[in-house]
């Protein structure tokens, strides 16, 4: 008879933090760069990324866009 187990792997909330960190951390580099470009040309940094449309900081918009953009990841 054979006896087959099967053991599921759960991520753990430390798994799930690092990921989200590996994810979040690019994409905010990526929308800030594209922000600090849009800002030292003179254009409106705001209409570009999704999510920042009514934010003044350019930290914030950056934050907004990158959540909505993983929000449209997963």
């Amino acid at each position: 008879m054979n006896v087959v187990s099967y053991e599921t792997h759960k991520p753990t909330h430390r798994d799930d933090k690092l990921s989200f960190v590996l994810v979040f951390a690019p994409c905010f580099v990526l929308l800030l760069s594209v922000a600090m470009l849009g800002r030292l040309v003179g254009l409106h940094w705001q209409q570009w990324l999704p999510g920042a449309e009514h934010k003044t900081s350019i930290f914030s918009g950056v934050h907004a866009a990158v959540y909505t953009v993983m929000s449209q990841l997963i």
